[in-house]
């Protein structure tokens, strides 16, 4: 099954390492993304990286500034493959359902942040789209945010219910060790 589970690591760039992005929580999330990467590239099974192209001028992610940079840990290699997208969900707008189908994609494991945004996007899309999906829990990252009601929700908070949202709906919510264990 190695060579059919995709690992996708969404948005690990410079600018969500920035103080302005917020309070976060999850501080371990880029060590198990990047043991996990290790994993995958040691098995040499398939990898994709996202990256967010903001549209607006003002933000961490906008084009030909740091913040829009892969963070040096998460440097794609030359053999994997890179999305670049400007909506949350990352198969919005691109080709990247083509190119799952086209590995053969029986599965995905997905990382990175923010759990309620990008990854919830993705993630939703990916399920309805047909593909076993699995969320690492512990390699996503959320920030704190008002509610729709005014009221403050920590950066736990929008991640646990973020991961509800997804969990037996769109995709499996697992531990890293059970990450491991799909591609033996």
């Amino acid at each position: 099954m190695t060579k059919s589970v995709v690992l996708m690591i969404i948005d690990m760039q410079q600018g969500m390492s920035w103080p302005q992005a917020g309070e976060r929580n999850n501080p371990n999330a880029e060590h198990e993304i990047a043991e996990l990467l290790a994993h995958w590239r040691a098995s040499h099974a398939p990898i994709v990286h996202v990256r967010h192209l903001s549209t607006e001028p003002e933000s961490l992610f906008w084009p030909e500034q740091e913040g829009v940079l892969f963070q040096d840990a998460f440097q794609p290699l030359a053999d994997e493959k890179v999305i670049e997208k400007s909506v949350p969900d990352a198969f919005t707008y691109s080709d990247l359902n083509v190119w799952l189908r086209e590995q053969d994609a029986q599965a995905l494991v997905v990382v990175g942040v923010s759990t309620n945004n990008s990854v919830e996007s993705t993630v939703r899309s990916a399920g309805n789209l047909g593909f076993k999906t699995y969320v690492v829990g512990s390699a996503c990252f959320a920030f704190e945010k008002d509610d729709f009601f005014g009221q403050s929700r920590s950066a736990d908070e929008v991640h646990a219910m973020s991961l509800a949202n997804l969990h037996g709906e769109y995709a499996t919510v697992i531990s890293q060790d059970y990450a491991f264990s799909l591609l033996s």
